[in-house]
């Protein structure tokens, strides 16, 4: 496998915990501690646009096409409604408690995780909460949803995963003790055979997805918390993003690492790698960290 880097974005203040696709394939979206959402083209990434400002850190967002809305989730719990057509209709909700952590969009709805345990779904069109439902005594932390199962599948602090019906949000399993401390990353495979989960205990775990769920693979990953996971388009890789401060690459089929991107021989990041996003656009695997910048790898099997 060759991985070369393509460019490093600069441009935010403070460490990078949240990104996500923008309009299209081209774009994608990062939300920092600086307060900044910024929009990002990959052809032209020497210049970031500012799409908005919060008054807190953002850990958490997404951007809604069809509506051309922006999702943030700040450290203090609050969700923010940007709307890019009128500024106007801006909203700046305090929901949850103590962070909110992860943001998806579901079935035409918006769903976020808190620091408070619990998981609520909001109306698009009405930018507010329709409900809310409490599935743990401690943080929630990361979220994923499985089209072919309609399932979403949750990662705590109290280091359990929830399985959840994606309509009735009834839990259909919870996996107890999945890791031995906070459940920070989760993520279905693309033919949902398996669920990939990494821990703060480094742990990078694989569950499958058949009538009985069991634990299929464990190993000590990296060094330190597994911040995110993402499967490259061809579904045949995965990487993670770690506090170790690296981005390693994975064979999906095996599980066997493939390559490790890090600071002083590849030119990586230097502090906590928070996210990493593998785009459709020229198969370019992206990292976020806690050193205020993005980078853009080219990824060649």
């Amino acid at each position: 496998m060759q991985v070369t880097k393509v460019t490093q974005l600069t441009g935010h203040n403070a460490a990078i915990f949240a990104l996500a696709e923008g309009q299209n394939e081209r774009h994608i979206i990062t939300g920092a501690g600086d307060g900044w959402v910024v929009e990002w083209d990959l052809d032209a990434p020497e210049l970031g646009k500012l799409l908005a400002k919060v008054d807190r850190q953002v850990f958490s967002l997404c951007f809604l096409k069809n509506e051309q809305k922006i999702v943030a989730g700040n450290m203090d719990g609050g969700v923010h409604w940007v709307d890019l057509l009128d500024q106007n209709t801006t909203k700046n909700i305090a929901h949850h408690q103590r962070g909110v952590f992860d943001i998806q969009v579901v079935n035409g709805q918006v769903f976020t995780l808190g620091g408070d345990g619990k998981l609520s779904r909001w109306a698009i069109a009405e930018m507010r909460s329709t409900d809310s439902y409490h599935l743990a005594n401690q943080a929630l932390r990361c979220m994923d949803f499985c089209e072919k199962r309609q399932e979403l599948a949750v990662g705590g602090s109290d280091g359990a995963i929830y399985l959840l019906d994606a309509a009735t949000l009834e839990l259909r399993h919870k996996i107890a003790a999945a890791h031995n401390n906070s459940v920070f990353s989760i993520r279905y495979s693309p033919d949902a055979s398996y669920l990939l989960s990494g821990g703060r205990d480094a742990l990078l775990n694989g569950w499958n997805l058949g009538k009985n769920i069991a634990l299929i693979s464990s190993q000590s990953a990296h060094l330190f918390t597994i911040n995110s996971i993402a499967f490259s388009p061809d579904e045949q890789y995965f990487a993670t993003g770690s506090r170790d401060k690296t981005v390693k690459i994975w064979n999906a089929s095996n599980f066997e690492l493939e390559k490790v991107l890090e600071g002083g021989r590849d030119g990586g990041h230097f502090n906590s790698v928070n996210k990493v996003f593998w785009s459709k656009h020229k198969n370019q695997l992206i990292s976020c960290s806690d050193d205020r910048t993005c980078i853009l790898w080219n990824v060649k099997p």
